[in-house]
């Protein structure tokens, strides 16, 4: 799924590879947070820009496409948000949002620690299976959750505080597809992904 940030980067992929491959069709279709490795799998699509890592022995991993950061969404009221920051270490306070789907663990704990950089545990709090459904818990007061920059300034809300993460790890993206499906027209969109201007 490309997020904010790397739609002007996507757009110029797209566009570079339809002056290349005037006859080949395209389609877009939206990856979920909760299950980015499904779609590839069954072959509902062909290549994916996911978040890494990525480590599966099915898998083929290009070359870095998109880096952005991590903010911490928290409910304007909450008491994070009247210090305009967190750090990792504020994970252990406050229960975190969850994906309800088979995501791969270690994809996810790139996202979300399941420990503070302490070692103290973060508590899982509501399974979720869309962003909507997380900002509405966020909004509820309850819990947190650490989401991408390019999402947060695209769904800015009255009731939702995004907050810089001092320490977070820069999220890196990727194009990914089928080891076996390495045809001639994905090998061309790599390509054009790495020759796209940015």
């Amino acid at each position: 799924m490309a997020r904010e940030g790397e739609k002007d980067l996507v757009e110029a992929i797209l566009d570079l590879f339809r002056q290349r491959h005037p006859q080949s069709e395209l389609r877009l279709r939206e990856i979920l947070p909760i299950d980015p490795l499904g779609p590839l799998r069954s072959g509902a699509v062909d290549i994916g820009i996911l978040w890494l890592p990525v480590r599966e022995p099915d898998l083929t991993v290009g070359p870095v496409l998109h880096r952005e950061e991590l903010v911490l969404a928290v409910a304007a009221g909450h008491p994070l948000a009247e210090r305009g920051r967190a750090e990792l270490e504020d994970l252990g306070d406050h229960p975190v949002v969850y994906p309800e789907g088979p995501i791969p663990d270690y994809i996810w704990e790139a996202h979300t620690p399941s420990t503070t950089p302490t070692g103290r545990p973060v508590r899982r709090g509501l399974g979720i299976l869309t962003l909507e459904e997380a900002f509405r818990a966020i909004a509820g007061g309850s819990i947190v959750s650490p989401v991408g920059s390019d999402v947060a300034s695209t769904r800015q809300r009255d009731d939702i505080v995004f907050l810089p993460i001092t320490d977070a790890p820069v999220m890196r993206s990727a194009p990914v597809w089928r080891t076996s499906g390495n045809t001639p027209l994905v090998r061309a969109f790599v390509q054009a992904a790495a020759e796209a201007p940015r």
